[in-house]
């Protein structure tokens, strides 16, 4: 019998970085670094294990999504503006044989027309948008109930 992997992977694509100085009518105040605090306190209490990673590089973020499927039980994923155009984010995502949700801080369907359209939406097994820092924490509650608790 294989052992449930009870971790998961949380992937921050472009300009997550620069979170609490950017645009903080829309994205608000917190850092990327208090968001991950945040994360690693509810994965504390699910006891569960949490991989956190930011980049701006679709490869890079493609490499990560690869690597991961056997590394850890599901990904919570904020592809930022990947989210709008990266057919190669979305294959990756599609090839992969574990439960991916997608977040965004802010509400994609409720801003500028081009953000209405998420290509990742239709291969991930659900999405969570405009929240704010809950919408990561719902992401982490949703792939601990989808892939480790079962």
């Amino acid at each position: 019998m294989v052992a449930k992997k009870k971790k998961i992977m949380v992937i921050h694509g472009p300009n997550l970085n620069l979170l609490g100085q950017r645009e903080k009518k829309i994205y608000g105040d917190l850092t990327l670094d208090e968001i991950n605090k945040k994360i690693k306190l509810l994965a504390r209490k699910l006891k569960i294990e949490v991989g956190l990673i930011q980049s701006n590089s679709e490869a890079e973020i493609v490499n990560i999504i690869q690597k991961s499927q056997h590394e850890v039980a599901g990904i919570v994923i904020n592809p930022g503006a990947f989210t709008h155009y990266s057919i190669s984010l979305r294959d990756a995502i599609a090839a992969v044989e574990i439960p991916v949700v997608e977040v965004h801080l802010s509400n994609i369907y409720a801003r500028e027309e081009f953000r209405h359209t998420s290509v990742v939406a239709p291969v991930v097994k659900g999405q969570i948008s405009g929240l704010g820092l809950d919408s990561y924490l719902l992401g982490v509650q949703a792939i601990f109930n989808l892939a480790v608790k079962k």
